[in-house]
């Protein structure tokens, strides 16, 4: 497998591909639209509503975590999950920002 340069892109264009690849999956957009549904949400309430494994919704928490569009609180034993308004609006900002340019008209090609 080859090595992604990512030196060679922009912050821009590096952010984009992160947000994108994790937003590459459904059962992550299944588990955002659940938590966005629900306000808020343990991992088990994921693991009804979406229908997959509890370690598998767990990874998916992870890789949602680890780009900031989720955060998780503590509660007792459990981890209670919101999106993260902050992070959403910049992902959000991003995204608008990059599908906004202007393209050729029909006869681009």
């Amino acid at each position: 497998m080859g090595v992604t340069k990512s030196e060679i892109f922009s912050e821009s264009q590096n952010q984009i591909a992160s947000v994108a690849k994790v937003l590459g999956h459904p059962a992550r957009i299944a588990i955002l639209q659940q938590i966005i549904k629900a306000k808020s949400c343990i991992c088990g309430d994921l693991v009804t509503e979406i229908g997959l494994a509890q370690p598998t919704i767990s990874q998916h928490l992870r890789e949602l975590k680890n780009i900031g569009i989720i955060k998780g609180d503590i509660e007792g034993t459990r981890v209670c999950y919101c999106i993260d308004e902050e992070k959403w609006s910049e992902i959000r900002d991003l995204l608008a920002t990059f599908f906004q340019q202007d393209i050729c008209g029909k006869d681009c090609c």
